[in-house]
């Protein structure tokens, strides 16, 4: 699978790398474990078997709207299928517009059962991954939003980008 994916600006990714590492120093579920150079911040749009020459074409024009500003939320959990501990994004209609592109680019050349339902837009919800694990429940009921820092007020996506889950490879897409 191709993820496509936007970059946090330099403040921003410092920001949440440090919660990860307030996450992994406290023992719990972290991002700060993965320890593949391709680990970084990012907000996940849409995923695809592959980026075919039609996708790559769209993505290039998403590409030239960057950077992007966005206002994080808080702390979101979600419990699908993994539980996962991450901080929100405001979806404004700058953010909006800029996922239905990218979504109907890769879903105009791709077969549906290979899209992820979770990026459907309004049913995507805008996040930033502080940790995942597979045991469900793993951050209900904790004290977790304490050990965090306070995330950014604003932030800017800065570079669109696509992981390669099979090969590790990545990616960063230029506007034309």
């Amino acid at each position: 699978m191709r993820t496509v994916e936007l970059l946090l600006d330099e403040a921003a990714d410092l920001a949440v790398r440090d919660a990860w590492r307030r996450l992994a120093n406290a023992g719990l579920p972290s991002q700060a474990r993965h320890r593949s150079p391709t680990n970084s911040p990012h907000l996940t749009l849409a995923a695809c078997r592959e980026l075919t020459a039609p996708i790559r074409w769209e993505l290039a024009e998403v590409a030239a709207a960057l950077p992007l500003p966005v206002r994080f939320t808080g702390v979101v959990r979600f419990e699908r299928p993994t539980s996962v501990l991450a901080w929100g994004l405001d979806l404004d209609s700058a953010l909006d517009g800029l996922h239905r592109r990218v979504w109907e680019a890769v879903a105009s050349d791709s077969p549906p059962e290979a899209l992820n339902p979770f990026h459907v837009p309004g049913r995507w919800s805008p996040h930033i991954t502080l940790g995942r694990t597979r045991r469900a429940g793993a951050f209900a009921g904790r004290r977790v939003p304490e050990l965090l820092p306070a995330p950014p007020l604003s932030a800017w996506l800065t570079t669109l980008r696509s992981y390669d889950t099979d090969t590790g490879d990545l990616e960063v897409l230029e506007s034309r």
